[in-house]
């Protein structure tokens, strides 16, 4: 599948099969983690156990480079409200690549979907990050019956021209970039590449503990040691850019006015990747929309505030369930028509 092709509307339910993830995944203290098998895919889902039996259903993507673990810091916020998956993309994390080579977006999205539709817990509230986020904007576009709410943290869509600082991180799509850089900073430790990183990423770097500083190092040198690295990181990226050239009906902005679920945005005013600009286009685009501007804050803000974002989730939350409750009881206090006599 082109990444100009879409995955369909409706996927055929199949039956997962779930077993212990190859090598020695990185768990948060109460989080488990397991490998789903699906045709041609398998991916790796992080779990965080909800505080009592019963909490809705929710699912969170990475963004390009990220992993499930990206989300560790919202899920335990929220163990008291959902009961929380986050999914390694395929590539990333402890994923691996797809039998069909396949990276992007629609791709993504496909494999999104897949999961959704054999896991039986849909539908889920939605969470996205990044290149997560146009997946998920993807995902609830085309499968409305999958998604409860959607929340985005600094979603990748179209932003154009884009603003300086994402550019070298667009360079990534260009082919045999991400491979030269990768020969040019051969000796570069973990160490460095993680601080590069998270100064890229964070809008204060200072906020990570020493302690994830080097769980972050640990899981870079890991990753580092598998031979798809860099293809599935250049691949993804290629995959964003075409999305981003897409027209029409494929347009992720498109997709987006196309979502009917209620929409959290959040974005984060030292945010080196996606321009806070685009905050306001997007509250724009989704119908039912409201925002977290957090000026601080880079461009994980599930990872550097995510106290915040929890609870203003939690608020989408209660809007959601009171919409509901006045819609339910609109109808039953309707009038019934009454039939013609006789009848």
């Amino acid at each position: 599948m082109s990444s100009t092709e879409q995955p369909g509307v409706r996927s055929t339910p199949e039956a997962a099969q779930t077993v212990p993830p190859a090598g020695d995944p990185t768990a948060h203290d109460g989080e488990t983690v397991r490998s789903v098998s699906l045709s041609g895919l398998t991916l790796n889902v992080r779990s965080r156990p909800p505080l009592r039996a019963g909490l809705p259903p929710a699912v969170y993507v990475h963004g390009l480079g990220g992993s499930s673990l990206n989300w560790s810091a919202l899920m335990l916020e929220l163990a008291g409200d959902l009961d929380s998956e986050a999914l390694d993309l395929p590539g990333f994390g402890l994923s691996p690549p797809p039998d069909d080579g396949n990276y992007s977006v629609s791709g993504h999205t496909r494999a999104v979907i897949r999961y959704l539709d054999s896991c039986g817990r849909a539908p889920v509230h939605l969470f996205g990050n990044s290149l997560g986020g146009a997946v998920a904007t993807r995902a609830a576009a085309l499968r409305p019956d999958l998604v409860r709410t959607l929340t985005l943290v600094s979603p990748a869509l179209p932003e154009l021209p884009p603003q300086r600082t994402a550019l070298p991180t667009a360079l990534l799509a260009v082919p045999g970039i991400a491979g030269l850089f990768g020969r040019l900073t051969k000796d570069w430790t973990a160490e460095r590449r993680t601080r590069e990183v998270l100064a890229l990423c964070y809008g204060d770097p200072g906020r990570v503990s020493p302690g994830g500083f080097a769980a972050a190092v640990t899981e870079l040198e890991r990753r580092l040691r598998l031979p798809y690295f860099w293809d599935s990181l250049a691949r993804s990226a290629r995959g964003l850019v075409d999305a981003y050239t897409l027209g029409g009906q494929h347009s992720l902005w498109r997709q987006a006015e196309r979502v009917l679920a209620p929409a959290l945005l959040v974005y984060g005013g030292r945010d080196q990747l996606v321009g806070f600009r685009m905050a306001r286009r997007a509250g724009a685009a989704f119908r039912d929309s409201r925002m977290l501007a957090l000026p601080e804050a880079g461009h994980v803000a599930m990872m550097e505030y995510p106290e915040i974002v929890a609870c203003a989730f939690r608020e989408l939350l209660v809007d959601t369930a009171r919409l509901t409750a006045h819609a339910e009881l609109g109808n039953a206090s309707s009038p019934r028509p009454v039939p013609p006599e006789g009848e």
